[in-house]
């Protein structure tokens, strides 16, 4: 059985879908990118302040399920600039620290929503 997450911490859907769905002992968060939940703006300044933003995005989301990044188990990484992938890498350090890291894809794509300059998502598993 499929349940939808949801929270006002993050910026709603742009489009059909949730925030995050748990289903089959997992919880798949849809890609988030660096909206301001209460703005609905992207985030002022560059990729640094984007990935911070959609790593708050993120936690917000595991968070009204229960979860931390602890949890994550695979992240996928979307960048509209692959030169940008060391300044991400390094926030992205900053939340998934020790223990087993996550399985990650980091990709540059041709355009992102609104202009963003970064997406990702991912698969944490639920605590038993």
């Amino acid at each position: 059985m499929k349940k939808q997450i949801s929270t006002e911490h993050a910026p709603k859907a742009v489009g059909p879908y949730s925030q995050a769905v748990s289903a089959g002992g997992f919880l798949f968060v849809s890609g988030q990118i660096p909206l301001d939940p209460a703005a609905g703006e992207i985030v002022n300044g560059g990729i640094e302040a984007q990935a911070e933003r959609v790593f708050q995005n993120i936690q917000a989301i595991l968070s009204e399920a229960g979860l931390d990044f602890k949890n994550v188990v695979s992240a996928t990484v979307f960048l509209a600039d692959i030169n940008d992938f060391a300044a991400v890498n390094k926030i992205y350090a900053d939340h998934f620290t020790g223990g087993v890291l996550p399985a990650r894809s980091a990709v540059q794509v041709g355009a992102l929503p609104k202009d963003a300059r970064i997406e990702i998502s991912c698969v944490a598993e639920m605590e038993k």
